[in-house]
């Protein structure tokens, strides 16, 4: 599997919103769980969020709970992360990862990684 971000990051106000999107070149999308990790600077990266192969279930971290959203499109083998009420500790770089049998609320079980996206909140 291959990961494009169609749209990045960007600098973004606190309190502001943005969507993240990350396509895969595969045909076997949907065989993976998917889910978008984090990493802010001086710091180690961390779970964001996933979303189970139907786009059933999600899981989220209780630092992103109720303000993004993880969804997937498989007839467009992609995945998005709208991130809403966005805060200065958001600034991170973002990763989309893929995982067969990814653990949620974990870095365990990523087979693939995406090539990250820089988000910047200005407070």
């Amino acid at each position: 599997l291959r990961f494009s971000c169609r749209r990045g990051g960007g600098l973004v106000q606190d309190g502001g919103s943005l969507r993240l999107s990350c396509a895969s070149s595969g045909r076997t999308f949907t065989q993976y769980i998917m889910a978008w990790i984090r990493q802010a600077p001086g710091k180690e990266r961390e779970f964001v969020a996933a979303i189970s192969w139907s786009g059933g279930g999600t899981s989220y971290a209780d630092a992103v709970k109720g303000r993004f959203i993880i969804s997937r499109d498989n007839a467009k083998n992609t995945v998005y992360l709208q991130m809403n009420s966005l805060k200065p500790e958001g600034t991170a770089v973002y990763y989309c990862a893929a995982g067969r049998a990814l653990v949620f609320h974990s870095l365990d079980g990523i087979d693939y990684w995406g090539k990250g996206t820089l988000v910047t909140v200005s407070s």
